[in-house]
């Protein structure tokens, strides 16, 4: 019994007993604090996993995107070039045309002109063969031949207009 008159064993005793009184309280909050921060740090985690999820959601959805414009912008050019193409063989035909067109109105000048030329060449050979005729008509023919001659086409004249 000696033990309980030391007082560094009651100091003992006291201390545990302070310890085993406060640590009792303690042990809830401090218990409480880890346990709190374990819920904050599982949502902060949870928080960024669907985060991530997002995020990886947002560059599939972009990915996705930029294929579909790449799609697109390929088929634009395709469009483009046939677009280019026909109109360059449509400027092309539109173009034979109207240079066969031009030549078609420039030989149909060329012969209107020939023509022309040959009405014109018949117009003076006539009127040279009639100065001609009538130079020798008015030499062989004497008046009273010519007057015989005139009044004889007079008399035909209405039989002609028939």
């Amino acid at each position: 019994m000696h033990l309980f008159a030391d007082p560094e064993f009651w100091v003992l005793v006291a201390a545990a007993i302070f310890v085993a009184a406060v640590w009792k309280p303690a042990k809830k909050s401090l218990v409480g604090a880890l346990d709190e921060r374990a819920v904050r740090i599982r949502a902060e985690l949870d928080e960024a996993t669907k985060l991530r999820e997002e995020a990886e959601q947002l560059l599939a959805q972009y990915r996705q995107r930029e294929q579909e414009a790449a799609a697109e912008a390929a088929a634009i050019l395709a469009h483009a070039r046939e677009e280019a193409e026909r109109i360059a063989a449509q400027s092309a035909r539109a173009l034979d045309e109207a240079l066969q067109r031009r030549q078609r109105l420039a030989e149909e000048r060329i012969a209107q002109a020939e023509q022309k030329a040959l009405d014109e060449i018949r117009a003076v050979a006539v009127d040279i063969a009639i100065g001609a005729a009538r130079e020798v008509i008015v030499s062989q023919i004497d008046e009273a031949r010519g007057a015989a001659l005139l009044d004889a086409a007079i008399a035909a004249l209405p039989q002609r207009l028939r």
